[in-house]
């Protein structure tokens, strides 16, 4: 764990790539060839327009929006349990439902004609549309434990072997690229109306949509007239850049990460209620982004949970030709040689191991293992040598590959933890011990005394007295 080697390795990235197995198993969760998740060098490159600041703040309505819906879900089912006080939760299912919505509303489209693609994840009504139903056929079969996923992506030649889930998973992808290429027609004909785009502001609702949705920036971008030709994007890259937006990112980064919050603070009550009265400062329900980063607290927490419980404990990378690889602490080799760099041929698989990085004593102190959101107040020197993108951390990664939704993600579990701690008190409805992580591309919650191993995390939560 030579952090000087991973800091190479990730800003190498036309030299240390995803290996194949990786990449296969990507192309099946989104259904593309050409996803920026799976490409590499400037394929990648054409593909990531990295959302910034300013479209992050135009989205934070929304993730204020969904988080304020799952409160009041939550009050509704104390209300139909006649509870005057606590309620049991399955927090990870809520959110997903929740981070569904989310995404739902950010990269979809009202055109003029009416099209509208909303999930509706948490409405009560059993009928889902068809988009949400096609979403939830592919997270379920790439998330199932099954012999038979296994063996092909470890094994090319055992690719031909049917699985369960395939036939209801190439019918979903199928789905969503015929919606997609739907969805990405009417974006671009109503960018092409320069007086709606003009027009657009708080007194046109469906022109305040187009300005805030993550299609039509991606299609606005891609049409600047100072764009090279080299760095547009067909319409089959925009498809696949827009596909990563919703089946990989957001489950991965969002109801993953705030589970774990909401794990950790129902175990930590001085901190919750800690958190809970710097949360009351604000005076509204509906904080702008410049609020929820105005509090350092809420801002702790975000951060010790993320280097705390990384969603994906680590990746890695496969050389595409021979490297030589600088080291920030010399090793003595077999010979009795002492050695400041490793050499690395083409085809070796190297490991980046995101958790222990983020949990390492000679980082972060003999207090690497413990949930205190205070540490970042002040900092230890050895962690600015971290090459994460954010936070002094690997959980977003680092370099040119490293999470494209990072802000997004930030911001919604900020809008989520700000909603939802300020309206109730939450504990475990288990004991901790009872709680492990499930081992996969993301690590979930499960309960070792379920038969059935599903990922979950019950809580009680009850209403904060006022």
């Amino acid at each position: 764990m030579d952090l000087k080697a991973m800091n190479h390795i990730l800003t190498n990235n036309y030299i240390y790539q995803k290996s194949e197995r990786t990449i296969y198993s990507l192309k099946r969760l989104m259904g593309e060839d050409k996803g920026v998740l799976a490409a590499e060098g400037d394929t990648h490159k054409r593909q990531n327009p990295a959302f910034g600041p300013q479209q992050i703040r135009e989205l934070t309505e929304i993730f204020v929006e969904k988080s304020l819906e799952l409160r009041d879900s939550w009050n509704k089912e104390i209300a139909k349990q006649n509870l005057d006080e606590r309620v049991k939760v399955d927090a990870l299912s809520w959110l997903s439902r929740t981070t569904l919505d989310v995404i739902g509303l950010a990269a979809s489209y009202m055109s003029s004609s009416g099209f509208n693609y909303k999930f509706d994840a948490l409405s009560d009504g059993p009928e889902k549309n068809e988009l949400s139903n096609a979403f939830a056929s592919v997270f379920k079969a790439n998330n199932e434990v099954n012999i038979i996923p296994f063996l092909r992506r470890r094994f090319k030649w055992l690719r031909w072997l049917p699985a369960e889930s395939d036939a209801e998973a190439r019918t979903a992808t199928t789905t969503m690229k015929r919606i997609g290429k739907q969805i990405l027609e009417d974006s671009k004909a109503a960018l092409a109306d320069d007086g709606r785009l003009k027009n657009a502001g708080p007194g046109n609702e469906k022109n305040r949509w187009q300005s805030r949705n993550l299609l039509s920036l991606l299609v606005r971008a891609n049409t600047m007239p100072d764009l090279s030709e080299n760095q547009r994007l067909s319409d089959e890259d925009v498809l696949a850049r827009k596909n990563v937006n919703v089946p990989r990112g957001r489950p991965r980064d969002y109801e993953a990460t705030t589970t774990w919050a909401l794990f950790a603070l129902s175990q930590h009550s001085t901190i919750q209620s800690a958190l809970r009265s710097e949360l009351a400062t604000i005076s509204t329900d509906n904080p702008s982004m410049d609020d929820l980063n105005s509090l350092p607290y809420l801002d702790a927490v975000v951060r010790e949970t993320l280097r705390l419980y990384p969603p994906v404990p680590s990746t890695a990378r496969v050389a595409v030709q021979d490297d030589v690889i600088p080291l920030a602490t010399p090793f003595v080799d077999r010979k009795g040689v002492e050695r400041n760099q490793v050499h690395i041929r083409k085809g070796q698989v190297v490991l980046i191991p995101i958790v222990t990085i983020n949990r390492a004593k000679p980082i972060w102190g003999e207090d690497a293992m413990e949930f205190k959101p205070e540490r970042w107040a002040n900092l230890p020197d050895t962690a600015g040598a971290v090459p994460g993108v954010w936070g002094n951390m690997m959980t977003f990664l680092g370099g040119p590959r490293a999470c494209i939704g990072y802000r997004f993600s930030l911001v919604e579990m900020k809008a989520l933890l700000f909603t939802l701690i300020r309206a109730f008190e939450f504990e475990l409805a288990v004991p901790s011990k009872d709680i492990v992580k499930r081992a996969g591309m993301v690590q979930r919650p499960v309960l070792m005394t379920d038969p059935e191993k599903s990922n979950q995390l019950p809580l009680l939560l009850w209403p904060v007295a006022q």
